[in-house]
């Protein structure tokens, strides 16, 4: 008897030790499936109402250890032109609204506009965005086209080190997620959403953009594995004791 509670005591020594290694590598996995998700810039929220304007924000993270974002720089769509785009003060930062003639003039309130928006720059005034920090630049825009189903505002960021990460590649449907996606606002139906309060037209409240609830289903999954393996390992290790 005392061979096999001193063979029981040594696996489950065994076991334990081997614990904390399955615990490291399953919680690793969910800090890696989650992380890529909130590093890339994007626009918040992710839709909004066709045909109406909106305020968004471009939300900028900083991706290095030892530089500082300096310059953000964002291309607004010519085919689907946004004929009034104002961004709103931010303090340490200057802006700079660039614009140009469009190829085909656009109606707006009943006058022809020949010229949008097409590019807005924003310069730190001082440190930028530090490591560890991210950035919103808000933006109010529109009119929101009716024609489209999403608007795609390919962005540049410049750190203080010169380094330039191009967020311009776009996303093919079905296919996996691009290295540097392009910042993507998804157009609604008309009456899905009141701008005004983020509900939809019986009241509700606006679901989350998909790559969040995404990145959360991920994040779930792999938590639920970890407490799967935890759980056999010392469904195993109760089992053993009973048996000695």
């Amino acid at each position: 008897m005392s061979e096999i509670s001193g063979g029981a005591s040594s696996s489950a020594r065994r076991l334990a030790r081997r614990l904390p290694v399955v615990g490291g590598i399953a919680a690793g996995s969910v800090l890696l499936l989650a992380g890529p998700a909130f590093a890339h810039v994007t626009v918040q929220p992710g839709t909004a109402p066709k045909g109406g304007f909106a305020t968004v924000n471009i939300k900028v993270p900083n991706e290095r250890d030892d530089a500082s974002t300096v310059k953000v720089e964002v291309s607004l769509p010519t085919d689907h032109p946004l004929t009034s785009v104002m961004p709103q003060p931010v303090p340490g930062w200057k802006v700079d609204v660039t614009k140009s003639k469009l190829a085909k003039p656009v109606e707006m309130e009943g006058e022809k506009v020949n010229e949008a928006p097409s590019k807005i720059t924003w310069t730190a005034d001082g440190k930028g965005i530090e490591p560890g920090q991210f950035q919103q630049f808000p933006l109010s825009v529109g009119q929101l086209p009716s024609d489209t189903d999403q608007l795609v505002f390919k962005a540049l960021q410049t750190y203080d080190n010169k380094e330039v990460v191009r967020w311009i590649e776009p996303a093919k449907p079905g296919g996996p997620e691009p290295q540097n996606p392009a910042p993507v606002l998804k157009l609604t139906a008309a009456d899905a959403q009141d701008p005004a309060d983020g509900k939809n037209a019986k009241g509700d409240t606006t679901a989350a953009p998909a790559s969040t609830s995404d990145t959360t289903a991920r994040v779930l999954a792999v938590g639920g594995i970890v407490v799967g393996i935890v759980g056999v390992a010392f469904g195993v290790l109760a089992g053993r004791r009973r048996n000695a």
